[in-house]
């Protein structure tokens, strides 16, 4: 596993901080990070489900972090395009993890896809592909 120092900035922004996200994996191309199971970020308060907006978030953040793998620097991203296709919630109590690779880079954009699942990634929760805007200003984090 190839790690950068750099990878533990993406869990400093205030939304990965806000759903404790943690970076599980790094390598080349892709990172892994772990979405905590919490009563804070319930969504359906009968199944006890987590919000789609935390797994979304947990997707972008993921996505961010695996183009930072790629690159091989903290030069500045922006979401253009991220879909989400929601498969099925999690199970109630369960933590999420979000597998994210960067398969392509230009100059000015990056194209990542992930997958959100449990306990078994070919059994996924969300599946993801997305578009970033690369920048040559730095990642906005001390």
């Amino acid at each position: 596993m190839t790690t950068h120092p750099y990878l533990e900035k993406i869990c400093q922004t205030p939304h990965a901080k806000k759903l404790n996200l943690t970076l599980i994996k790094a390598d080349k191309t892709s990172v892994t990070l772990k979405l905590p199971y919490s009563k804070e970020i319930i969504g359906d308060s009968i199944n006890n489900f987590i919000h789609g907006g935390a797994v979304t978030t947990a997707i972008d953040t993921a996505c961010g972090a695996a183009i930072f793998q790629k690159q091989k620097n903290l030069r500045a991203l922006a979401t253009l395009d991220l879909r989400v296709d929601y498969v099925c919630p999690a199970p109630s109590g369960a933590d999420v993890n979000v597998y994210a690779d960067c398969y392509h880079l230009t100059n000015t954009i990056a194209f990542v896809r992930a997958t959100a699942y449990t306990d078994d990634i070919k059994a996924p929760i969300a599946t993801a592909i997305g578009t970033f805007m690369r920048s040559n200003k730095p990642f906005p984090i001390d």
